[in-house]
């Protein structure tokens, strides 16, 4: 990641991954149109906050605890790189370095948001994993007990959830109330293309009023609005 990238071009490039993520298989065998953004695209999301985070914040014993999950969840697999530094021979070896490094975290300094950020992580690593009730856990407890952003993100990935189960008013809901308290992680434009999407099976029309709103601001997500708009079911 370029260290001379501001706070604000960083989040601007991680935060829009979500429309380009991967559907969960487990969630995709119930309902086909779930929306395309899983746990990893949201742990990518939490992890360069955790970095900004991270850089920014005076060090102390959790947040170097922090700072080495990062690290180990940006290691290479495979031959290490020229400069040294960390790598691991295979994908599951970095895994599960990286999944225990965050459950430590999330274990020994439970409550605080470094804490938040293992457990956001953890549940990602749930979903990914088909455990969609302990993913659910761990990001309803994010989202009721962390800080506004990393909240904001667990908030996200329950709305997803809840569309995903068929939970549409649940998920509307939560998408709603992002709208109308977004963070830096959650942009209105981000809350408001994600209800669009929610809504576009059964409320169409109000869904592509919306996406044209995107379309029209110019916004981030302007190109997939457009795609999306395409997509909406025909009368």
């Amino acid at each position: 990641m370029p260290s001379n990238l501001t706070r604000k071009e960083l989040l601007k490039k991680d935060k829009f991954t979500v429309e380009a993520g991967h559907t969960v298989d487990y969630l995709s065998t119930h309902r086909k149109e779930v929306v395309r953004f899983g746990g990893i695209a949201l742990a990518l999301i939490v992890l360069v906050a955790a970095v900004l985070y991270y850089r920014s914040s005076q060090l102390s014993v959790r947040e170097q605890v922090l700072g080495e999950a990062i690290a180990l969840s940006s290691a290479p697999v495979g031959q290490a790189p020229a400069g040294g530094g960390i790598n691991f021979p295979t994908q599951t070896a970095k895994d599960d370095a990286v999944t225990k490094a965050f459950t430590k975290l999330d274990s020994d300094y439970s409550g605080t948001e470094e804490a938040y950020i293992g457990e956001y992580y953890l549940a990602g690593k749930a979903l990914d994993a088909g455990k969609v009730d302990d993913a659910r856990k761990k990001y309803q407890d994010v989202a009721d007990h962390a800080n506004a952003n990393y909240a904001s993100l667990a908030k996200l990935a329950l709305a997803q959830l809840d569309f995903a189960e068929n939970r549409l008013a649940e998920s509307e809901a939560l998408l709603k109330d992002l709208m109308d308290h977004p963070t830096d992680l959650v942009s209105k434009t981000q809350a408001t293309f994600s209800y669009a999407k929610v809504i576009s099976p059964t409320k169409p029309d109000e869904a592509k009023k919306l996406f044209l709103q995107l379309v029209s601001e110019k916004s981030e997500v302007a190109q997939v609005a457009v795609t999306a708009m395409n997509e909406l079911p025909q009368k």
